[in-house]
């Protein structure tokens, strides 16, 4: 059996992490799966979205120390998790997590990767590398830019386990909610990702991970350049005759629940 099975409905994809007995570590196959899911939703254009979630009580427990401790593992990099990663950010489609059980070492990166990531109020996070005598190292670049260096340098150190309200605080994670609302809350985001324009939903997410990267005005250069396209576009045509006749576009009339 699969440890990630895909599975899509309504134009939403769903990547379910399902390597329970390894607890959802970042082993190749899962990493690949991931990866190929990701691909997948990219180039269907019936996809809206892809959800990320997990079967049993662990989301993701970091690095598979079963494939990491052996020689080749030891020296054979990311294993494509940093692949992964790029390609959650660059990808034109949303990607959201609904994180139903707990988020250990590399885990974290795989949450803080997400554009979206609503957890469990119930579940546990915690960068735990320095107690096996490592270091959160490929994470720490999808992590860092959403946490404050002194409380990412408290978290790093420390190596302790804190509740998902703290992660949210932290910036890892969107928000936390109560395990029972926690379908409800990932269907409010669903909801409001169906009403956007699918190009434009792309490249807000370029927007965020990109302006941040240039000096200023390269930024603004870059940006009404942008704007300019997407005002001349289809799908913006078709947003604002929308929205002139006060009916919704095309795109959120295929996919309203």
């Amino acid at each position: 059996m699969s440890v990630v099975r895909v599975e899509t409905k309504r134009g939403v994809m769903t990547a379910t992490l399902a390597d329970v007995e390894n607890r959802n570590a970042l082993g190749g196959a899962l990493v690949k799966g991931l990866r190929e899911a990701l691909a997948a939703a990219n180039t269907d254009p019936t996809v809206r979205a892809l959800v990320v979630t997990n079967e049993g009580s662990t989301f993701c427990a970091g690095a598979n120390l079963k494939e990491r401790s052996g020689a080749a593992g030891r020296v054979s990099g990311s294993g494509g998790l940093a692949e992964l990663f790029a390609e959650i950010q660059a990808s034109p489609t949303p990607v959201v997590g609904r994180i139903a059980g707990h988020v250990m070492g590399g885990g974290n990166g795989l949450a803080a990767a997400l554009d979206i990531a609503i957890a469990a109020e119930d579940v546990k996070f915690g960068f735990t590398e320095v107690r096996l005598g490592v270091a959160p190292a490929i994470i720490s670049v999808v992590c860092l830019p959403k946490m404050r260096a002194g409380e990412a340098m408290e978290a790093f150190l420390r190596g302790h386990r804190f509740s998902a309200r703290r992660a949210a605080e932290l910036g890892l994670i969107s928000r936390a909610v109560p395990a029972g609302d926690l379908d409800a809350a990932v269907g409010e985001v669903i909801a409001d990702l169906r009403k956007g324009g699918p190009k434009a939903l792309g490249f807000a997410k370029r927007l965020v991970h990109e302006v941040p990267r240039m000096p200023q005005q390269q930024a603004f250069e870059w940006a009404t350049r942008l704007s300019a396209e997407l005002f001349a576009g289809d799908e913006a045509a078709e947003g604002m005759k929308a929205f002139l006749g006060k009916r919704a576009p095309h795109w959120a009339e295929d996919g309203e629940s």
